[in-house]
This record gives C-alpha cells, structure tokens and sequence, in this order.
C-alpha cells in the first residue's frame, strides 16, 4: 500500500506536523491523493480521527492512522518524535493491524427509516432534555423500562470515550461489544434501573423503544446532534462492519490506559 490522504485539523501544530509528514511521505515514494488512497492519517486529536472516519464513510478496506497533535489523543496512536518510525513501519509492512467492530444503528420514526454508523457511541435523550421513558430489549426479550436522563450505547472502541466519564467499562478494543451505559437513571420504588453498564456481545441486537410521553428524542451520534420526531424505534448491532486500524508491533492496550488515565 503506497496511496496516502492527509486528513488535518485546522490550526497550527497540525498544519506544521502535516507538513512534516508529507516530507517524510514523499521521500519514502509514497503518493498523496484523496482519492482511490489505500491508507488514510487523521493529524489532530480524537475529534480528527472521528471526522476521518466519517468522511471516509468506515471503509473497510482502509487502513485508518491516527497522529496525535491534541490532548489526550487515545483514538491517535503516533505521537510527533514518532512520525519516522511510522513512515518506516508502512515502508517495511512492519506493523500489527486490529479490526474494531462498528455499531451499526437504524432509527425508525413514523415516517423515516435512518441508517447511520457508529465507531464510539450513540446517546438517546429526550428532545427537550426532560425525563425520557424508554423500553429495553435484546434480541427482542426484555431487559427493563428505563426511566432517567438519558442512555448511552459504546461501542468496544468507545469504551474508553463518553461513555467512561458515566462510569461504563473499559473494554478491549479487538472485543466487539456494545455497552448500555444509564445516564442518571431513576432508582426508588416506583422506578427500578440497572445503576451500571452492561455488556452485550456481537450480533446481539439492542431494540429501545420510546412510552408513556416520550416520542421525540434527541439521538447524539459521535458527538453530531439530531432531533427525531415520533420515533418508534432504535435498533442497535455490532455484526460484520468493521475497520483497520494501525498498531505499532509494540502497541499494549494495557499500557495506554496506563499511559493515558492513570499517569
């Protein structure tokens, strides 16, 4: 593989790095395109590798990068002083490469049917942020009515995300899961709710269905926003949609928790 984009962040430091790596690109004889690329290179922080994946449209077939120009950076796995080392690794085929499993989400209103992707998390609400009542199931059997704030569905890759700062698990990445997380859930005796985050495996679908007053939802996908009128159903799945992404031979998952939330 030798095609490359650049997927950069607008401001400076990722500008300046984005240079660097063209360089070090073009030196090695690879070929910078933005279209056909084989291996794209998100420079910037999580939010960038997010947009990279979006504008990409999670192909399969990709291998995704991520370079680090942000804060915390855990979705980006190249910091600066280690840009060598990567061109080098993609030059010599010495790298490892994981498959992350991507949710995969359809939204059924009165008169839509919405298809959409997710790599980190999916939130449902309520439009008007008030209380929102929704029924659980999985594969069609029961879990609860849950009555709260809000649910949160992370994906194994999200884990680590949105979905860590409700107190949901930290999962390993080459798990392909999904997490029901409550946000704020009601718990007194006239409403009982998991208080913790439980751990659905593949191909185990997750229906939530909106009752008593609850119709128009407010669902937040990697972070964008949108209103749903009436909806009847959200059915959530982690099945076959996965992507590829770069590991150095060195990568320990492990020792970036470490690295990145316990240091």
């Amino acid at each position: 593989m030798n095609k490359v984009k650049l997927f950069v962040n607008e401001n400076t430091k990722s500008k300046k790095i984005a240079e660097i790596v063209k360089q070090e690109l073009i030196k090695e004889q690879f070929i910078l395109c933005d279209d056909f690329y084989e291996i794209a290179i998100a420079i910037g922080g999580d939010g960038a590798f997010l947009r990279m994946v979006k504008e990409t449209n999670f192909n399969s077939r990709c291998l995704y990068i991520g370079i680090n120009t942000g804060t915390l950076g855990f979705a980006q796995e190249i910091d600066e002083e280690e840009i060598p080392q990567l061109i080098k690794s993609l030059k010599n085929n010495s790298y490892k490469v994981e498959e992350i499993g991507v949710g995969e989400i359809e939204i059924i209103t009165q008169d839509t049917i919405s298809r959409q992707l997710t790599l980190n998390e999916l939130v449902v609400r309520e439009l008007e942020l008030n209380t929102v009542n929704l029924k659980i199931s999985i594969e069609n059997q029961l879990l609860e009515k849950f009555v709260g704030d809000g649910l949160l569905i992370a994906t194994s890759f999200g884990s680590t995300a949105y979905n860590l700062s409700f107190g949901g698990s930290v999962v390993y990445n080459t798990f392909h899961t999904l997490q029901l997380t409550p946000i704020a859930p009601l718990n007194n005796k006239t409403y009982r709710n998991l208080l913790n985050s439980l751990i659905i495996p593949a191909n185990k679908e997750i229906k939530i269905e909106p009752f008593n007053r609850t119709k128009d939802l407010l669902i937040t996908i990697d972070g964008d926003n949108n209103a749903y009128q009436q909806v009847k159903e959200i059915k959530v799945v982690i099945d076959k949609k996965t992507i590829r992404l770069y590991r150095s031979n060195d990568y320990n998952f492990i020792k970036k928790i470490n690295d990145k939330f316990l240091k």
